[in-house]
């Protein structure tokens, strides 16, 4: 995925130098945001305090007695609805892995200088809330509506483009019967950080399209041009490219790191003998079939077990019996 334009990487001729060390913002950013630690993966339902954020601007604070959500645009009917409205139509918990489609940026080279997310911009929670479609159905979308744009109450400066955080979704994504407006996580209201008092969910996206704190729904008879959709979030090979629109979560695995580590280099001490290895993967376009595993830096690779799972949208364990003869250190 390219870097928009105007931001630095390291090792593109811009000044900065190259080295494995971490630009300043970076740094900010990444106090900002939050990764799950590898061995939370072993909780089918991340915590929520171990599921992962990325938040562009400021978290703002709402009242969710003044709060509405207002849908508008090229629709029959607008509609503004509260809290109490929204809770008390049909309801749905899904079971969702959402994936920040920046995860393992830092590892790219040359690097942006962005959140420097290595591995983690993942999590894997029960969302409920009330289905999008039926709502769309009451507001009365136009003929000619091509595209639905959901804007979030966070406000800022990205780009150089002052703008509320936006993203766009089709018609027919948008009417899958899976699309949620979400008010609660894990069976409890939605924390700051997290959306309250309502966030989009749409599962199989990668996390830009789960627009929180969410404030309006646009109905449009044109393709969304603001710059989430057309500037960020774009897959090139170079700036100068327009790229292909980020949508669907590309297949992925994680492992929970075996052993235990060194507090400040995060090394792995694993001892010799039969060792379970473990992780999850996950794919926002099918469920995954098989995990192969290598211990031996690629030369061989075995056939991990995948376990199935009920919920469609949710990510999957897999388990895979490790036996080596020498006391290992890895990095995590």
């Amino acid at each position: 995925m390219s870097t928009p334009p105007g931001i630095p990487t390291v090792g593109d001729g811009s000044g900065i130098e190259e080295s494995r060390q971490f630009h300043e913002a970076e740094l900010q950013l990444a106090f900002r945001n939050n990764a799950i630690p590898l061995e939370g993966l072993r909780y089918d339902v991340t915590p929520v305090g171990m599921h992962y954020t990325l938040t562009h601007y400021d978290v703002p604070f709402v009242d969710a007695t003044r709060w509405g959500l207002d849908i508008g645009g090229a629709v029959r009917r607008p509609l503004t609805l509260g809290l109490e409205a929204l809770q008390q139509m049909a309801t749905r918990t899904l079971r969702v892995t959402l994936e920040c489609a920046g995860d393992g940026r830092a590892l790219l080279h040359p690097r942006p200088v962005s959140q420097p997310w290595l591995t983690g911009g993942v999590g894997n929670a029960e969302w409920t809330g009330t289905p999008l479609r039926p709502i769309l159905e009451e507001a009365g979308l136009d003929a000619d509506v091509v595209s639905l744009v959901f804007a979030g109450l966070d406000h800022g400066l990205e780009g150089g483009i002052e703008q509320d955080y936006a993203r766009a979704l089709t018609i027919a994504d948008a009417l899958s019967d899976d699309v949620l407006l979400a008010w609660a996580m894990n069976g409890r209201p939605l924390e700051p950080q997290h959306g309250y008092p309502v966030r989009l969910v749409v599962p199989g996206w990668y996390g830009m399209a789960h627009v929180k704190w969410l404030r309006s729904i646009e109905a449009s008879v044109a393709a969304a041009t603001g710059y989430q959709n057309a500037v960020a979030y774009r897959y090139s090979q170079s700036r100068e490219e327009p790229g292909e629109p980020v949508t669907l979560i590309r297949v992925r695995s994680l492992m929970m790191p075996p052993g235990f580590p060194d507090y400040l280099t995060r090394t792995r001490i694993v001892r010799r003998g039969v060792v379970d290895l473990m992780g999850r993967a996950w794919s926002g376009y099918a469920r995954v079939a098989r995990v192969d595993v290598s211990t031996d830096g690629g030369r061989s690779w075995g056939q991990a077990e995948v376990d199935e799972v009920a919920d469609p949208h949710s990510w999957q364990l897999w388990r895979y019996r490790w036996h080596f003869r020498r006391r290992l250190r890895c990095r995590r």
